[in-house]
């Protein structure tokens, strides 16, 4: 079993992890550098949170034209598992893997705290191990972080069930009041059509080992290698 870190520049927390889905899983872990066009052999690619390009233009929006992108759209389109979280996330949108966009966050500030996200749904690779209704306690750390999609095409979304994680209180109540950045829904984490792709605000990373205060965040890596396991993959 094979996971892929991909590494652009202005990464920041792809070491992160690299370590934590090693020690949360046991599986192997490599470093995909953003220029590589090759990149068979893998089971799940992780594009990790950071400023990747320094996040001109916009996040994301650079990064979207790296080589290593087009390959990650066919390893996608055949069905691999690709996680974007933070700025993994707003990369994948970019490049058209994943609906929505992200704004500023409603604060017009950055957000660096811990947060409770509800799982809407446990039958994705990635939320496997999770129990639906269950609350996870992971960090944010994002100035633009809030989801948005044009109402029409959110009803779309939400009709298919794509909304895997919404922000809420530890009860896991979905109140405005629990949501650090407006996204709307309280959108935390969404995936495609197809449920091989997750993009997630949130970092599990930070909270995969005890030391770092939760190991909420082994859940995401451990339902992927369990996924993987399944499928005989």
């Amino acid at each position: 079993m094979r996971f892929g870190v991909v590494v652009f520049p202005g990464s920041n927390c792809d070491a992160d992890c690299y370590h934590a889905i090693g020690a949360a899983t046991g599986a192997r872990v490599e470093y995909v550098w953003h220029r590589d066009t090759k990149i068979s052999g893998f089971d799940c690619l992780v594009l990790p949170g950071g400023f990747s390009y320094g996040d001109y233009l916009r996040t994301g929006a650079i990064a979207r034209f790296s080589p290593v992108m087009r390959e990650i759209a066919r390893f996608a389109a055949d069905g691999g598992l690709v996680l974007g979280i933070c700025n993994g996330f707003q990369i994948l949108q970019e490049a058209g893997l994943l609906p929505g966009a992200m704004r500023k966050n409603e604060s017009l500030t950055f957000r660096c705290q811990w947060t409770w996200v509800r799982v809407e749904d446990n039958r994705t690779p990635f939320t496997l191990l999770c129990e639906k209704g269950q609350v996870l306690r992971i960090p944010i750390a994002h100035y633009e972080g809030n989801f948005y999609l044009p109402p029409e095409e959110l009803a779309e979304v939400e009709g298919r069930g794509q909304v895997v994680m919404r922000y809420s209180t530890p009860a896991g109540e979905v109140v405005p009041e629990a949501n650090p950045n407006g996204s709307l829904g309280n959108t935390a984490a969404v995936r495609n059509a197809a449920g091989n792709v997750l993009g997630m605000m949130p970092h599990p990373e930070r909270a995969a080992e005890g030391v770092l205060g939760c190991e909420d965040g082994r859940l995401i890596f451990r339902s992927v290698v369990e996924y993987l396991r399944g499928s005989g993959r």
